[in-house]
């Protein structure tokens, strides 16, 4: 079932600027949710042949599942199990993934317990060869064997294999003292560091990279491909606690070192888990990304034209009371829509390569607690689709924007 709002959205003034610039029409379709009651977690992916899978935990008593449906039309189709468990680290910010190469194969994840310890979790990685019918045993993507924190993955398409990215706790458990807590959650005895690997669709890993030794513990991280190869963009963080966002790039097999995409200054002692994310078109890379370095804190969006060599000045886009949980997603090589949440509300703006945003329209109502989530964004054709979780019901709930 779908519903239907027009927003006729013209020449309105734009964020930042007194002129006065030609609206994107945007029409706005609820559609029908597949998750039942007691879900949320929510993630959306668009393969490269525009099909749309949205993936949600949804847990009863003791035991999690993780579930998935593929858009048809206006349409999700009948819910598909991934698996279950019972000892799982199930994570408001921290959710399941899944992608597709658009060929029948599928790779997701989740997160399970491995230590006595609170933060100690495997990346488990499960993968299915006919398009979601059937999943093979899961295995550990890491290979440190720690009782530590692993988690915050990005999944993305490479070739005919799989790029990954996560944050990986091991050096921040000491030698002897696995599974234990030595300090609180903020004051690991190590930093958490990013890496990366390649794998192909048997789970076989060809590379690994350790990208950065100290970044922030517990923000999301996020992927993509360029023209160029690709990049992984995350919070990262300094000897003197500013936790700005960083790019590494892959250039001709190589690693290019850390470089800031913004200089925030946001120093903070504590993660304030809300990751970046990351569109790309071609070379066309946009960012979005939420810092509280200044009151009021800010939603900013960034575009670089080159693959991520360099990048623009930033813009705020926010409407004053931002509380980040971002997405981004191209329309075209000069515009993308940029979501947020302004305080419950769940926002969406066109913002173009300029700087310049369009009147935000409000997606969905949720809450500002931890329990809403992040929502989703992804897109095919020429639909953004949503996803959220309502938190007054409890469940997830899907929308798609036309344009």
């Amino acid at each position: 079932m779908i519903r239907i709002i027009y927003i006729s959205l013209i020449a309105a003034v734009v964020s930042g600027c007194s002129s006065t610039r030609e609206q994107t029409q945007l029409q706005l379709n609820v559609l029908s949710s597949p998750a039942d009651s007691l879900t949320a977690e929510p993630h959306l992916f668009a393969d490269p042949n525009g099909g749309v899978f949205l993936s949600w935990v949804e847990k009863r008593r003791d035991t999690s599942r993780f579930w998935f449906s593929k858009l048809s039309g206006s349409q999700w189709l009948q819910p598909a199990l991934i698996a279950q468990g019972t000892s799982w680290f199930v994570n408001w910010a921290d959710y399941p993934m899944l992608a597709s190469n658009g060929n029948g194969n599928l790779v997701a994840h989740l997160l399970d317990k491995n230590g006595t310890s609170k933060y100690a979790y495997d990346v488990k990685v499960y993968i299915s060869k006919d398009s979601g019918a059937s999943w093979r045993p899961p295995f550990v993507l890491h290979d440190d064997g720690k009782a530590a924190e692993h988690g915050f993955v990005t999944l993305v398409p490479f070739a005919d294999k799989v790029f990954v990215t996560w944050l990986d706790g091991r050096n921040t458990v000491m030698e002897g003292m696995e599974g234990m807590e030595n300090m609180d959650h903020s004051g690991h005895h190590g930093a958490m560091s990013l890496r990366a690997a390649i794998m192909d669709y048997d789970g076989k890993k060809s590379d690994e990279w350790e990208l950065d030794n100290k970044t922030c513990d517990c923000c999301q991280t996020t992927a993509a491909i360029t023209d160029n190869g690709p990049i992984v963009i995350y919070r990262d963080r300094s000897d003197e606690e500013v936790r700005d966002m960083s790019i590494v790039r892959l250039v001709n097999g190589k690693w290019i070192n850390p470089t800031s995409i913004h200089h925030d200054n946001w120093k903070i002692a504590g993660c304030p888990v809300n990751g970046p994310r990351v569109a790309v078109q071609g070379n066309h890379v946009a960012v979005a990304w939420f810092s509280a370095a200044t009151e009021p804190a800010h939603v900013n969006v960034v575009f670089s034209a080159d693959g991520g060599a360099t990048f623009g000045e930033a813009a705020s886009i926010d409407e004053g009371n931002a509380i980040g949980r971002v997405d981004i997603e191209w329309l075209d090589d000069n515009r993308v829509v940029a979501g947020w949440m302004e305080g419950g509300d769940i926002k969406a703006a066109v913002v173009h390569a300029d700087g310049k945003r369009e009147s935000p329209i409000t997606i969905a109502t949720s809450s500002e607690a931890r329990s809403s989530g992040f929502p989703q964004m992804t897109r095919s054709g020429n639909h953004i689709i949503f996803a959220w979780t309502d938190d007054k019901l409890k469940r997830v709930n899907t929308a798609s924007i036309t344009f």
